[in-house]
């Protein structure tokens, strides 16, 4: 059996390594460079704090992974499990979060609802008063997303992956009579498959309408700094979530902070070829206001020392699409921020698409794109 892996992030390189642990024989097709899309420009983050059952399971299966990172793949990602922190500022958010937490505890994850005073002790640096309820959870954390994906990447070439860079997806190829997936083309020629794995992230839509699909997957812009905060965070805190304005901040070493946030307004598609990768100073200024006013790390005092703007993959409820989208074709893509921390799940669960047929590690149901418009369309309301 063959497959054509097209994305070379950590969702296509997980997928590929999975594939060929099992027997496949893969090739990789990454336009750019592996990990230059979105893995490269991720917050690392690793939680089982979401409001669907589908994406606590696929949490707790990637978790299991990213414990043994180190032992299984050889490769330190500076794995932290510092616990994340969401805060409540209205009883409509606070019920939320509580219900979510209800359903994680029934799925066996320690995460527990917090007073502002409680919430205050998990992380001393946010002002209580502005909050009615938080929520948290000792197990989650965060990685390091570069060192994640060098991780996968040395697995996946260890285990016969062919990872082919700047080798961009022209088209996807499909049989005249049943439309079956049977390859690609390259501008060095087409490639034929038994299986083609669409893992390409912002690229995802354009990969799918190649197919003749409709993916309603949306490359949105986000981005993210580097602060030298005028106190200094330390490095025990949590991942600390405001989850009314939206922003959030976790420690870096020696004291500084990544903080980051969408606060609204247009959120145009992006052109996944050709959009900003620097940072917008307005922004910048005011995600860090906005910090400031609830986090007393950041003072006037504070520096913005660098930044980054990435994209999200985004679908109508933020959740993925993961599924045999038409016959050969399997869609790994959508995860609206969530991609890097669910991958090893995700590639196990393509590799048993495709070799057994069906998912069995979680049942991705809700996953379908079939679902979109209908009563099956659950929003993920834990996102930031």
């Amino acid at each position: 059996m063959n497959a054509v892996v097209v994305g070379g992030g950590i969702v296509g390189l997980s997928s590929a390594f999975e594939l060929a642990e099992r027997g496949v024989d893969v090739v990789v097709c990454e336009k750019g460079s592996i990990g230059n899309g979105s893995t490269e420009r991720a917050a690392g983050g690793i939680r089982a704090q979401f409001s669907t059952p589908t994406n606590v399971e696929l949490s707790l299966a990637s978790m299991a992974v990213w414990s043994e990172f180190e032992q299984r793949f050889g490769t330190d990602v500076d794995y932290r499990t510092n616990g994340y922190l969401f805060l409540a500022r209205t009883p409509e958010t606070a019920a939320a979060l509580e219900t979510a937490v209800e359903m994680q505890n029934e799925r066996g994850v320690p995460s527990e609802v917090l007073e502002p005073a409680g919430a205050h002790e998990r992380c001393p640096g946010i002002d209580p008063d502005g909050f009615v309820a938080a929520t948290y959870s000792p197990t989650d954390g965060f990685a390091d997303p570069h060192l994640a994906l060098q991780g996968y990447a040395r697995a996946a070439a260890d285990a016969g992956v062919d990872v082919r860079t700047k080798t961009p997806v022209t088209d996807v190829l499909r049989e005249d009579g049943d439309g079956r997936v049977v390859g690609v083309e390259t501008p060095d020629g087409p490639l034929e498959a038994e299986f083609v794995v669409n893992a390409a992230g912002p690229w995802a839509r354009r990969v799918g309408a190649m197919a003749g699909l409709e993916l309603p997957i949306a490359p949105r812009r986000r981005q993210m700094v580097v602060v030298d905060p005028e106190t200094a965070v330390p490095e025990t805190d949590p991942l600390t979530i405001d989850l009314e304005t939206g922003t959030y901040f976790r420690p870096e070493r020696d004291g500084e902070a990544l903080v980051g946030g969408h606060l609204g307004g247009p959120d145009p598609d992006r052109d996944p070829d050709g959009y900003d990768r620097g940072i917008d100073f307005d922004w910048a200024a005011d995600v860090l206001e906005t910090a400031s006013e609830w986090a007393t790390y950041f003072g006037p005092d504070s520096r913005i020392k660098r930044g980054w703007a990435g994209l999200y993959a985004v679908t109508p409820d933020d959740n993925a699409v993961l599924e045999e989208t038409v016959p050969g074709l399997i869609t790994a893509a959508g995860f609206s921020g969530h991609g890097f921390q669910h991958a090893p799940a995700t590639g196990r669960l393509v590799a048993e698409l495709i070799v057994d047929g069906e998912a069995s590690l979680v049942d991705i149901a809700a996953l379908s794109s079939d679902r979109f418009g209908t009563e099956r369309e659950r929003l993920e309301r834990n996102v930031v």
